[in-house]
C-alpha cells in the first residue's frame, strides 16, 4: 500500500521503517522536507526507500494517511492539507495530546473524534495509542501477548488498519475492535494510566492485555 505518514518524530520514523520493511511505499510528511539536518537524521529511512515530502505531498496518492503528530497540532496540520485531499482516505490516528502540565488536551472528547468531525469524508480509525513507539513495531518483544485496540465508524477502514497492524507483528488475537470513534476516548485517556505505570515501573516498554474470565464463571451479563 501507499502510506503517507504525517510527522517525522520518533513515532513516525518507527512506523515508516517498519512498514517500508514489509514492502509498503511510505512517504513522511514534514513542514521542512528539504532541511539538510532533517534529511541527515532520516538517512537510514530514505536509504530504505522512504520518501520525505511536504504534508500535502505525502498525502497525495496515499491509500492510508497516518497522523503521527502531537495531538495539540494535529487538526491544524490536517486543515492545512485540506478536507478534499483527505476525503475517502483511511486516516489512522495514533496521536495523543498533552498540555505542558501533563494533562490531556482533549479531556472531554478524543482527538480521534475531533478529526472525524472536522473531516467527515475521511475514514478515521484510532489505534496504536496505548503502547510506546518501540512496541508499536515490535509486539513480540513483550513477555506475553498484549491487546491493541481499534475505534472507528468504517468497517472497511478497520480492515485496512488491521492488515497494517498485522504487518507490524500484531496477531489477530491481539486486535480488539472497541466500536465507534467515540470509543477512542478510552484509548487516549488511558495515556494517564500509562504514564503512571511507566513512572512506577521505570519503563515505557509494556503492554496491556484484556483477559476474559474463565468460561462459565460469574455472570454473563
Amino acid at each position: 500500500m501507499r502510506i503517507g505518514i504525517l510527522g517525522t518524530g520518533h513515532v513516525g520514523q518507527a512506523l515508516a521503517g517498519a512498514w517500508a520493511r514489509t514492502g509498503h511505499e511510505v512517504a513522511l510528511g514534514s513542514r521542512r522536507p528539504g532541511d539538510p539536518e532533517l534529511l541527515a537524521a532520516l538517512g537510514e529511512l530514505t536509504g530504505a526507500g522512504v520518501r520525505v515530502d511536504t504534508p500535502a505531498g505525502a498525502v497525495a496518492g496515499a491509500d492510508v494517511v497516518v497522523n503521527a503528530t502531537p495531538g495539540t497540532v494535529s487538526v491544524a496540520l490536517l486543515d492545512s492539507i485540506g478536507a478534499p485531499a483527505l476525503a475517502g482516505k483511511v486516516l489512522l490516528d495514533v496521536g495523543v495530546g498533552f498540555l505542558e502540565d501533563g494533562s490531556l488536551s482533549h479531556p472531554g472528547i478524543s482527538l480521534g473524534e475531533e478529526i472525524q468531525r472536522a473531516f467527515p469524508e475521511s475514514r478515521v480509525v484510532k489505534s496504536l495509542a496505548t503502547v510506546d513507539r518501540e512496541l508499536m513495531v515490535a509486539p513480540d518483544s513483550l513477555e506475553g501477548p498484549a491487546t491493541i485496540f481499534l475505534s472507528g465508524e468504517d468497517a472497511g477502514a478497520k480492515d485496512v488498519v488491521s492488515g497494517l497492524l498485522r504487518d507490524l507483528g500484531w496477531s489477530d488475537d491481539s486486535l480488539l475492535d472497541l466500536g465507534g470513534i467515540e470509543t477512542a476516548r478510552g484509548q487516549e485517556h488511558y495515556a494517564l494510566l500509562f504514564m503512571a505505570i511507566a513512572r512506577s515501573t521505570g519503563d515505557y516498554g509494556f503492554g496491556i492485555r484484556v483477559v476474559p474470565r474463565v468460561k462459565g464463571a460469574g455472570s454473563t451479563s
